[in-house]
């Protein structure tokens, strides 16, 4: 994979590039991309798995070790993680309420990538491909499985 590749899948496109916030904005940006993924089960996760497949290896090509801030993909698997138990959720049957469970998906993630609790900053303060993506994928879990919970009782 060539190193221009490699940085444009690390940066999801180049959303990481944004001047500010460029992890908030890369994961907003999966939630866009996520929603008609939603509409099967199976098709949000196989992008999860290959997302965090070839994000893997693009942050590994990337990083040289260090979790620059352009580098989304990791925010991008941990967002549909954080979205995955919302499937299946039809983009042509998309109501209002729907709308507030991927809101609070998104807020829930962002909190949890943001304040690092427990495993997610055991992840972090890796410095490698594995604790690059890692701490997002354990704060997209910890989002769904809220998320999960707070539906049930809802």
């Amino acid at each position: 994979m060539a190193r221009p590749l490699s940085h444009l899948i690390a940066s999801f496109g180049g959303t990481g590039f944004a001047p500010r916030a460029p992890g908030t904005v890369g994961s907003f940006a999966a939630l866009i991309v996520g929603v008609p993924l939603l509409g099967h089960w199976i098709w949000m996760a196989l992008a999860v798995l290959v997302c965090t497949a070839v994000g893997y290896r693009a942050t590994e090509l990337a990083s040289g070790g260090e979790d620059h801030g352009w580098i989304v993909i990791d925010e991008v698997a941990g967002m549909w993680l954080a979205m995955f138990p919302l499937a299946p959720l039809p983009l042509s049957a998309l109501r209002w309420t729907d709308v507030l469970w991927l809101l609070l998906a998104f807020a829930l993630f962002r909190l949890f990538d943001i304040t690092k609790p427990g495993p997610v900053g055991w992840f972090d303060r890796r410095h490698d491909a594995i604790g690059i993506m890692g701490d997002d994928i354990v704060a997209g879990i910890m989002a769904g499985v809220i998320l999960t919970g707070i539906r049930f009782l809802a």
